[in-house]
């Protein structure tokens, strides 16, 4: 009788990390193709905006250049601003103010132009 529950959670703990690998394939669209994504490069703490009272600095179908302010990322209460490495338009934008990020995390999907 305890060798089941054992074995069973055993089984349970690769079928949910499997389950999110399998979600994000069927989870993209068609419409994601040629997306490029803009990644965190550090842990920390997302902000849309330089401060509470400013806009946001990008929204859906913003255009971006190479070098543009995206976003910031807190780390150890250094506000580093994260700059886009593409040319194009952001067509998603993953994340909301004040998530926690990890590195490599994508925070923004983008169009290339």
């Amino acid at each position: 009788v305890y060798t089941a529950p054992a074995a069973s959670n055993g089984a349970a703990a690769p079928a949910p990390a499997s389950a999110p690998a399998g979600g994000e394939a069927p989870g993209a669209s068609p419409a994601d193709d040629g997306l490029v994504a803009i990644e965190s490069p550090m842990v920390g703490t997302y902000y849309s905006k330089p401060n509470p009272d400013a806009d946001v600095y990008i929204t859906p179908g913003s255009s971006v250049s190479p070098g543009s302010v995206v976003c910031i990322v807190e780390a150890m209460k250094v506000f580093n601003e994260i700059k886009s490495e593409i040319a194009g338009s952001v067509e998603r934008i993953l994340v909301q103010d004040g998530d926690a990020v990890e590195f490599g995390q994508k925070l923004f999907l983008g169009r290339p132009s």
